[in-house]
């Protein structure tokens, strides 16, 4: 749908360097990984040459950053995820709200992947409802900041350098954010294992027990949750690009597979079935990247609001549910196996229907604001 050449010159020859890198270095490494539940540090060493870890604060436009995570969902999901988590709410929370010291300590490291970060907010008993219902609490006591509580689900919390926790100040009851080094005293992070999908992706429970920080490890911007609103915004909104990403992804290897695999003496590309199916996907894909397309025009400027984003994350991941169901029927028993990629994309789905807000939970935000009425609860 020519949506590649809305980018200017510079921005386009950009995206066709870092899309061949994607497809020629990332896409099959990350099939290994990927079964192992292993991270592969040297692909996010490559990725960071690449620019990938300055999204956030190069200069470039909204469009060329959202096809970015396209392109890195249309080679892997699971890195995908990190270098939108990276982008969207670890550079850029320290850049929007963080101290220039806190800048200078931590930004190169991360614009270059040297350094990692892991955005702490979910909990155990607390997902959906976390910003009435956060328990993690941090008490300043002597110049320094004493944290408790439980954090789950935490990308790269196995990993990362330092979390970006949130916790609620038990002095005046409001949320903020801090700073806490993985190394510091009392934070223990152990790795879920056992998933079926981002299995690349390091998540991790997190236990902090009395940990202690400088009273200059919180973010002087994030005094309250308030203030995050704008980030986690565009942060929901990321996740509609990763849905037209792996639709691109199924619609390749159903492609590739329908020309390649032959039965009852001719190419799966030749019955009807296959081309419907061949069909729908790319027609969700696509209808998939003209919403976001959009959405980054109303984002320059300056007019998206969390109804759009919800919407656009809703919509994007049902779509992608239901193609990579059809790439999976297609390839049939060979769909199953994540030798074939199918099945990685398969389990990986049903994770981007889930995170930054339920499709459920993103569907009632969008009800909310077309009728005026909440019916969470």
């Amino acid at each position: 749908m020519h949506i590649v050449d809305l980018l200017p010159a510079a921005e386009r020859e950009r995206y066709l360097e870092v899309r061949a890198f994607l497809q020629s270095t990332v896409r099959q490494a990350s099939i290994d990984y990927w079964n192992r539940e292993e991270f592969p540090f040297g692909l996010l060493a490559e990725m960071g040459k690449h620019g990938l870890g300055t999204l956030q604060t190069d200069g470039t436009s909204k469009l060329f950053k959202g096809l970015m995570y396209v392109e890195v969902a249309r080679a892997d999901v699971s890195l995908s995820a990190l270098v939108g988590i990276h982008n969207e709410l670890i550079v850029g929370m320290i850049d929007a709200l963080g101290s220039e010291e806190q800048k200078q300590r931590w930004l190169p490291g991360l614009k270059n992947f040297t350094q990692l970060g892991a955005f702490a907010l979910t909990e155990p008993e607390h997902g959906s409802d976390i910003a009435g219902g956060l328990e993690t609490s941090a008490r300043l006591e002597g110049g320094e900041w004493v944290i408790n509580g439980a954090k789950r689900w935490i990308g790269s919390g196995t990993i990362a350098d330092f979390a970006l926790v949130w916790a609620r100040d038990a002095a005046d009851g409001h949320i903020k954010g801090f700073i806490v080094e993985t190394d510091r005293a009392g934070y223990r992070a152990t790795k879920i294992a056992n998933k079926i999908g981002l299995r690349i992706m390091q998540n991790a429970d997190i236990v902090l027990d009395n940990v202690r920080i400088p009273a200059s490890n919180m973010l002087p911007g994030a005094t309250d949750f308030s203030k995050a609103n704008d980030l986690l915004r565009d942060s929901r909104a990321w996740v509609g690009w990763q849905g037209a990403g792996i639709q691109l992804a199924a619609f390749d290897v159903a492609r590739s597979y329908s020309l390649e695999r032959r039965q009852f003496g001719k190419e799966l590309a030749c019955f009807q079935l296959v081309q419907q199916q061949l069909a729908e996907i790319l027609g969700n894909a696509s209808a998939s990247l003209a919403l976001m397309a959009q959405l980054a025009r109303i984002q320059t400027d300056g007019k998206l609001e969390m109804a759009q984003a919800a919407m656009a994350k809703s919509t994007c991941t049902r779509l992608a549910r239901a193609s990579v169901a059809m790439g999976r029927s297609l390839l049939g028993g060979n769909g199953i196996s994540s030798d074939f990629e199918m099945g990685k994309l398969f389990g990986d789905a049903e994770i981007l229907y889930t995170y930054e807000g339920s499709y459920e939970i993103n569907s009632l935000i969008v009800g909310r604001a077309v009728t005026g009425k909440s019916a969470f609860v």
